[in-house]
């Protein structure tokens, strides 16, 4: 890989690495609903506001999610609605994998004991 090649994809690979953490990912789940506010996404998910907050600057600085103000509450929404597919794919990925893992289970005796 090149220094291009590199620059090229280091902000994508941060993109990954802002989806990379559980809570994360259930934030951008939540997200792929409706907008939400901090304290919806802490009561949600059962973590401190600090916590929430510092998720939700992780995600916004990999450019995952957009806040906007409505009044004095922030309310978080996914940037892109294409982020809804690729946690699509990420699901079929799964799917395929577990699909491959019961045949190598089945093997050469064509069912599961």
């Amino acid at each position: 890989m090149n220094t291009n090649q590199e620059a090229w994809l280091a902000p994508r690979a941060a993109v990954f690495k802002a989806l990379g953490h559980p809570s994360r990912l259930f934030i951008v789940e939540t997200l792929r609903q409706k907008p939400h506010c901090v304290c919806e996404l802490t009561e949600l998910i059962g973590a401190d506001t600090s916590t929430i907050s510092k998720h939700l600057s992780v995600l916004k600085n990999a450019g995952v999610v957009h806040s906007s103000k409505s009044g004095t509450t922030v309310y978080y929404r996914l940037a892109c609605d294409c982020l809804s597919g690729m946690l699509d794919a990420t699901e079929s990925i799964l799917r395929k994998r577990a699909e491959s893992a019961n045949a190598s289970l089945t093997g050469s005796f064509g069912a599961t004991r």
